[in-house]
């Protein structure tokens, strides 16, 4: 299955999406994990995780927008990232609680979470983004026709 998407992928020209979903989801990590880093050393670690998880969504909707998939923020798409993201948080606080649940450390279970959750997430996003009619790139060379 994984697979069959990755050669879909790149078929409609999706390589070049995926690294820059990779380079926006490296950057949100970081966003994440920093503010549990720090937030864990005094509040609970699902509390710190959480509001983690809030401040890099904030800075991730900005830029899977204008940099990930070339599109202009619409009311559609933050419904859309909203949702994949509420599905992505189930799927990380899950996750990340079996984690610490089986003894992994909690400063090192936050990344094998995110390890485990990006190509869930990008599938989703992919699928979001790419079916609205409002890419930039697409706007320009209908334009240019």
């Amino acid at each position: 299955m994984l697979s069959k998407i990755i050669e879909e992928t790149r078929k409609k020209g999706g390589t070049g999406q995926f690294l820059r979903f990779c380079i926006n989801g490296v950057i949100a990590a970081a966003i994440h994990y920093g503010v549990y880093f720090l937030l864990q050393l005094w509040i609970d670690v699902n509390i710190a995780y959480t509001v983690g998880y809030i401040v890099s969504f904030i800075y991730n909707f900005i830029a899977t927008n204008y940099f990930t998939f070339h599109t202009t923020p619409t009311w559609k798409n933050f419904i859309g990232f909203a949702g994949s993201h509420g599905v992505n948080y189930f799927l990380h606080i899950v996750l990340f609680n079996i984690f610490l649940w089986l003894g992994v450390h909690r400063l090192i279970a936050p990344p094998l979470v995110m390890l485990v959750a990006m190509i869930v997430q990008f599938t989703i996003l992919r699928f979001v983004f790419t079916k609205s009619k409002n890419s930039v790139y697409e706007k320009s060379n209908q334009s240019n026709e």
